[in-house]
């Protein structure tokens, strides 16, 4: 099949060796589970259980919320201990409503109804189970799989990409998701493909993975799935570039994979669809690489959602030396994390422990003009213009230059001879945007409540002066009646 070129791109140390050849092992059973409420993109879950409550494994303890939302399942049969605030996986570690659950060791799970041929189901019969499923994409975006599907069903997509490039470095996860339950991925694609009504479905794998690929590709034998190798490039996991790759398309500023008739989900996500559909079991673990310099023994470990990071690096080894600093997802796009008292969520692909000689500190130099920040930018966007603007506090001029089409790689701060953090810069603009629209709304809110208000009070005076004319009116009347009968008599 034909691949077209990618935009700038870059080629990091993948350290992908640390982890790759490691078998996914069962993390046991840690004594608490804390579940975050909040695990993708859109509304928080609400809690349908209470402190007390016993659950077993999958059964649903806080369901969505509003179009954008995905519920929350028990990830072990056990006991509610508490439900409130406990640290979030942020950099802020600032605190966040969860359940936290006691494991009772059985790990029994719910009984559920499943279909005789999933395949034979309708569109909306799967987009309904993945959605009672919990199901969110498990390639680092977190957004509730079943809106994508049913937009993309309303949409009529044509084709279906899966993501397996795992371009992040030290990620391993999907390959060896992909090694190892290929029939399971393959039967989750045709579930998703299925669902939505694609005519195409492209499987994406870095020609890095090639037992990866040998394996789904003689899986995929006899199905409409075409298993493509691509480059070997970062940020070729990213959804736009991605599709640009495997069919020259590109998404218009502002658009939606949908305009350009397209649907990406990730191999995780297939899997975990996979799972709900065939067995009834909805998204309780996922599989988590635990990598890093600072690590006695790199893994892929199936966790359960909840579980502290604490525990995934206690199960490797513990620690070669004390860590520099610690993240979760990927080195490029991932989350610092404060400590290791942090929940796993849906979303996490893994956590890395790095020693000092897997930080670059060196220190921030005057800009030389090199462009090489522009060559590298996989969106073709001005990196050094934008921070330019962005210093100036000009966040309109920014805007202009394509900031809200970053997709935040890091690609740029990673080239830059000068090290300036290009992409921390680009960060902050965005939360400057996003706040500046909270306060948009707000007052939008608020002038409209005054508004309303000013008409409450107006319509009240209308009411009062018509009742006062009223009362006059009666007034006037009864004296007049009055004297007549005086005039009368």
């Amino acid at each position: 099949m034909k691949l077209f070129r990618l935009q700038g791109g870059i080629h990091p140390d993948t350290c992908k060796i640390l982890s790759a050849e490691q078998p996914i092992r069962s993390l046991p059973l840690p004594n608490w589970l804390h579940i975050p409420l909040q695990q993708h993109i859109g509304a928080s879950a609400k809690p349908v259980v209470k402190v007390g409550d016993r659950v077993y494994k999958g059964q649903v303890i806080a369901v969505s919320q509003g179009a954008v939302s995905a519920s929350i399942h028990a990830s072990t049969s056990g006991e509610i201990a508490a439900i409130g605030n406990y640290p979030a996986p942020h950099p802020s570690g600032l605190p966040i409503f969860t359940i936290t659950l006691k494991p009772d060791g059985a790990d029994r799970w719910l009984e559920q109804e499943v279909p005789d041929e999933p395949l034979t189901l309708s569109p909306e019969a799967i987009a309904m189970r993945v959605n009672a499923a919990g199901i969110v994409g498990l390639g680092g975006a977190a957004f509730p799989s079943a809106v994508k599907l049913n937009v993309s069903r309303r949409s009529q997509v044509q084709t279906l990409i899966i993501n397996g490039s795992e371009c992040e470095p030290y990620l391993t996860g999907d390959d060896r998701l992909m090694r190892e339950r290929t029939s399971a991925v393959i039967q989750g694609i045709r579930l998703l493909r299925h669902a939505v009504g694609a005519q195409d479905v492209l499987v994406g794998i870095e020609d890095n993975k090639s037992q990866a690929i040998t394996a789904m590709q003689f899986a995929a034998m006899g199905t409409e799935v075409q298993v493509i190798p691509i480059p070997t490039l970062y940020p070729m996991g990213s959804e736009k570039q991605l599709v640009k790759v495997l069919t020259g398309k590109e998404v218009p500023a502002n658009g939606r994979l949908a305009d350009i008739s397209v649907l990406v989900h990730n191999v995780g996500t297939a899997y975990a669809v996979r799972q709900a559909i065939y067995l009834g079991r909805p998204l309780v673990t996922r599989v988590v690489t635990v990598s890093g310099g600072a690590v006695a023994k790199p893994s892929n470990l199936e966790v359960p959602i909840g579980t502290l990071v604490e525990e995934l690096f206690r199960f490797c080894g513990g620690f070669r030396e004390t860590p520099v600093r610690l993240l979760m997802g990927g080195p490029m796009m991932g989350i610092q994390l404060p400590n290791t008292q942090i929940p796993v969520v849906k979303g996490t692909s893994g956590v890395l422990a790095f020693t000092a000689q897997e930080i670059t500190g060196n220190r921030i130099s005057p800009c030389i003009r090199c462009a090489s920040c522009l060559r590298a930018c996989p969106i073709g966007l001005q990196p050094l213009e934008m921070v330019a603007r962005i210093r100036a506090h000009d966040l309109n001029g920014a805007i202009r230059l394509g900031l809200k089409d970053c997709i935040a790689c890091g690609s740029c701060s990673y080239v830059c001879p000068a090290h300036i953090p290009l992409v921390h810069y680009f960060n902050y603009a965005k939360g400057e945007l996003a706040a500046r629209e909270r306060i948009k709304l707000k007052q939008e809110a608020t002038r409209k409540l005054a508004e309303e208000r000013m008409e409450r009070l107006a319509r009240l005076a209308r009411e009062r002066e018509a009742a006062a004319a009223a009362r006059q009116a009666a007034k006037a009347a009864k004296e007049k009646q009055a004297n007549v009968l005086a005039e009368a008599i």
